[in-house]
């Protein structure tokens, strides 16, 4: 099966906002790892246009149709959603956190 082409990542405004409370925690508690963290946080979303499908459909996401799919970097847990030609990121957050069901 051919992988279509996603053309656009749209961040949720909740996923843009953990993302800059992550770069706010880091800077304060590991500031050598912040753009460490920050950068592959940012690549692997980035990637997620070519390489979307390479990772597990989203195990919290109640429902889910397969479209709603998990990326892990550095214990911090992405998820989004596949459209037709958008990547949709909805949350980041630090797998340590209890899980939330959506």
């Amino acid at each position: 099966m051919v992988q279509k082409k996603i053309k656009t990542i749209v961040w949720s405004k909740n996923a843009a906002g953990q993302y800059y409370e992550i770069l706010e925690f880091l800077e304060k508690k590991a500031p050598e790892a912040l753009p460490i963290v920050g950068n592959a946080l940012l690549n692997t979303i980035d990637d997620l246009t070519a390489q979307y499908n390479n990772h597990p459909s989203d195990r919290f996401k109640k429902n889910n149709d397969g479209t709603y799919k998990a990326a892990v970097v550095y214990s911090y847990r992405i998820s989004y959603q596949v459209t037709d030609s958008t990547v949709n990121i909805l949350r980041i957050r630090h797998t340590s956190r209890e899980p939330l069901n959506y």
